[in-house]
């Protein structure tokens, strides 16, 4: 047998560590190709990671997303009676007193109010509401309960909204005759394409102005009720009473407005439970005999 070159020999001698990480290499590329190779183990970790690992906790301001139209709320009674309300504190609603008088079995009114407990105010113009709050106490005049004169009431909340814008009641003076009014409120009419939310009211301007009362033709639909009148300067005047409706709401129809400065008395009365009056420590403040003070009726 022919003998090569010893130098041959020599490049073919390889040291054992090289012997060992070609055989390495062989039994990697083996066991890919034939799909033997053992798994690698990994150890589970949990997906989540704690804010502070990422950035600093940063606190937020109080609410301040919120716009003035949030002032407006949603009524809605264990009779299934929804209604528009208007926050004119941190813990009281305005409203129409026809909105949360008791009703019988059949749906009939009765001359007196729910308990507070059947009432539930809800926060957010949208389809759902994003928050709730429960009544404490129902300050009331002692007629309204169906429409008319005394058709205004105030809701004391049982706990403070933070953050919450309010409306100011204008007392000091009546509506004014033509005077430009703006109308909000929770109500669908039969007709209605959409789902029940916050609505601007189209309106006209004040055409007649009485004792406890004042008109205007506007575009009311049922659930309206109570809702805000104001005038430009967003001072709450009234609340919505009565109109006439003929499921669209795009028709405005002779409506009738409760004044809110006919019946100070109720918002002191309110202020003195809010701030933790009981109810019977207070003078009468709703007798409906006398009738609410205020200009004598004129219109157009």
């Amino acid at each position: 047998m022919e003998q090569r070159p010893a130098r041959i020999q020599a490049k073919r001698a390889l040291s054992p560590s090289r012997v060992l990480a070609t055989l390495a290499t062989f039994a990697i590329l083996g066991a890919g190709a034939s799909g033997c190779m053992p798994p690698v183990q990994h150890t589970a970790v949990p997906a989540a990671r704690q804010q502070e690992d990422i950035r600093p906790m940063q606190l937020l301001q109080p609410v301040e997303h919120a716009s003035k139209r949030d002032a407006v709320v949603r009524l809605v009674s264990r009779g299934n009676v929804t209604c528009t309300g208007a926050l004119i504190a941190d813990d009281r609603v305005l409203t129409a007193h026809h909105c949360i008088s008791a009703r019988d079995a059949r749906g009939r009114v009765q001359e007196r109010d729910m308990a507070p407990e059947d009432i539930q105010v809800e926060l957010g113009g949208e389809d759902f509401p994003w928050g709730e709050v429960k009544v404490r106490a129902i300050v009331a005049p002692q007629c309204g309960y169906v429409a008319g004169e005394g058709d205004i009431a105030i809701l004391v909340l049982e706990r403070h909204l933070i953050g919450m814008p309010t409306y100011t009641v204008r007392m000091e003076s009546a509506p004014e005759l033509k005077a430009i009014i703006q109308v909000f409120g929770f109500g669908r009419c039969a007709l209605s394409a959409d789902a029940i939310h916050f609505h601007p009211r189209d309106v006209d301007g004040i055409d007649s102005v009485a004792a406890g009362q004042f008109t205007a033709k506007a575009s009311i639909c049922p659930g309206d009720s109570g809702g805000p009148v104001l005038n430009s300067r967003d001072d709450l005047l009234g609340v919505v009473s009565a109109s006439v409706m003929d499921g669209d709401d795009k028709t405005k129809g002779a409506s009738i407005f409760t004044r809110a400065d006919a019946w100070q008395q109720l918002f002191s009365a309110a202020q003195e439970i809010s701030a933790g009056a009981s109810p019977g420590e207070l003078p009468p403040y709703g007798d409906c005999h006398a009738g609410p003070p205020g200009p004598k009726p004129k219109g157009k």
